[in-house]
């Protein structure tokens, strides 16, 4: 029997089935070689994937010791803080008072006020003229008789009297701190609710209605306002002397 014969005698479905294996085997074939190089790949990448998270996981360990360490410490430092409450309470309340010493704080409450005006009599002949008219040295009078008298803060026209403070004549006026006055004068001052019976029985308010009041006709008027306000000192504090405060060392265990 001849080839082409035998070739007809396959019938069709063979020779389909035959084709149909053949590029099977092929793609297996390509398939295998490409998943190679990818098992490859793989395997040599992992070794270094793990030991970087594990670095990770080392570096978040001790951030997480690092975030407890610093909570006990705050812990500690707010215990230490409970304990030396009292101490900052009364350093605060050295402070204040202080500042009310020194006239840099407002104050309001019950007081005193006086008001002193320049004479309206007539200078007489061969008289002096000044005389009749209120001066710093009469202010002064009366401030230091408010502080003899229990009071707490004084004022002058608005201006806080402190114990740095200068009452001076200047011309026709007063020079209180830096600023000048003119009359009439406004002398308010907090104290306690009996200030104006002490400051009207003391000899040396009395000696200065004598003198001055009744002699050369010098107006003095009194009020008790329910409230009563004296402002801060609003000058410049200049720092004259200082030494620096060395800590006390800690006490040992």
């Amino acid at each position: 029997m001849s080839v082409a014969t035998r070739f007809r005698s396959i019938a069709g479905w063979q020779i389909t089935l035959g084709v149909a294996l053949l590029s099977l085997g092929f793609l297996i074939a390509a398939q295998l070689r490409s998943e190679t190089p990818r098992v490859s790949y793989a395997t040599n990448e992992r070794v270094p994937l793990v030991e970087t998270a594990q670095g990770l996981q080392t570096q978040q360990d001790a951030l997480k010791q690092r975030l407890l360490d610093l909570r006990a410490s705050i812990q500690g430092v707010e215990t230490q803080g409970q304990g030396s409450a009292a101490a900052v309470q009364q350093l605060d309340d050295q402070l204040r008072q202080a500042r009310i010493e020194a006239g840099l704080t407002a104050l309001q409450g019950p007081g005193l006020v006086l008001q002193l005006r320049d004479s309206t009599n007539v200078v007489p002949p061969g008289g002096n003229p000044t005389d009749y008219l209120v001066s710093a040295r009469d202010i002064r009078t009366v401030v230091e008789e408010l502080w003899l008298s229990g009071a707490e803060a004084v004022s002058v026209n608005g201006e806080r009297v402190t114990s740095a403070t200068a009452i001076i004549d200047i011309g026709g006026s007063v020079l209180l701190n830096a600023a000048y006055l003119s009359p009439p004068y406004q002398i308010s001052a907090i104290g306690p609710s009996d200030l104006f019976d002490q400051v009207n029985g003391s000899a040396g308010f009395r000696d200065f209605i004598r003198m001055r009041v009744e002699a050369f006709g010098l107006q003095v008027g009194f009020a008790e306002p329910k409230d009563v306000l004296i402002p801060a000192y609003a000058g410049t504090i200049n720092l004259r002397y200082s030494r620096p405060v060395v800590p006390a060392p800690s006490p040992g265990p």
